[in-house]
This record gives structure tokens, sequence and C-alpha cells, in this order.
């Protein structure tokens, strides 16, 4: 049987905003399993200054992640997209072993294959130390705001 995961490139907004709203869904269960199933086997990242390749590579980089990056919650946005490529704008915030609170913000560019696996994934990311009162995203979106860009905050 051959992987695929809908919605399938050339994407139009309606299913731009979905593949958007899936990808924020699957970071939030914090399953670095679930998470790399949408990604090709040989799909080549870079993540910060980190680069991988594959999904044992991703399973691993994930894993490390979120034991680091406590109670993460993450909100996508759509920036852009053509044909089988999207540019998606995130924030989401996390704390550390220490108690410290932080946002982080970032941008991504997205590569599709045919079958609606993500081929290719860049990510820049910014961090900012915030105090626990400043915190806005608390858990996965909620059902009111799915599909909905970024708030401006």
């Amino acid at each position: 049987m051959t992987e695929s995961r809908p919605p399938f490139p050339p994407f139009d907004l309606d299913t731009a905003l979905q593949k958007v709203q899936a990808a924020e869904d699957a970071w939030n269960t914090r399953d670095p399993e679930k998470v790399a199933l949408a990604y090709t086997p040989d799909s080549v990242w870079r993540n910060r200054d980190v680069h991988l390749v594959g999904r044992p590579a991703i399973v691993e980089f994930l894993t490390g992640k979120w034991e680091r990056e406590q109670d993460y919650a993450l909100r996508k946005g759509l920036w852009g997209f053509r044909e089988n490529r999207m540019a998606v704008r995130f924030q989401y915030e996390w704390h550390d072993a220490e108690g410290q609170w932080w946002r982080s913000y970032g941008n991504e560019l997205w590569e599709f294959a045919d079958n609606g696996l993500m081929s290719r994934r860049e990510a820049s990311i910014n961090d900012r130390g915030i105090d626990a009162s400043e915190r806005r995203i608390f858990g996965p979106r909620p059902a009111d705001e799915r599909g909905r860009d970024l708030p401006v905050w």
C-alpha cells in the first residue's frame, strides 16, 4: 500500500489551510512517531541549525525537542502557497526544566510530494523568555478557532 496524506498538491486556499491545521494538530500531540508519518521516508529538514534526513532522524529530533520543551503548545498560520509549496508562520510556548517559559516565533518553508507527504521542511526559529503571566497559548487550538490565521499579538 502506498502512503498518502490528503489533501494533495496542487493546493488551493481551502486545502492549504487544511494542511496547516493538520500539521498544528499533529505537532500539538507531541508524539514524534505520529508527527513523522506526515513526512516522506527521506524527508529533508533544516530546523534552526540542525539538518536531518529521514523519519528515524525526525523521530529522534522530536523526542529530544519535547523532552526539553515541556508543555509545548503551538499555533500555525498560512503565509502563502503555490502548487506544492507553502510558507507558514508559527508561535509556540513551552517551559524548560527550570520552569522558565519561552515563546518561540518562526517561519517554515514546506514542499510536498504528490502523495501529500512533506518532502522538505526548513524552519527558522527565535526564542524569547517570557513570564508565565505573559502566556497566550494554552494547549491545542479551541474548536472555534480552528482554520484561522495566527492572532495579531
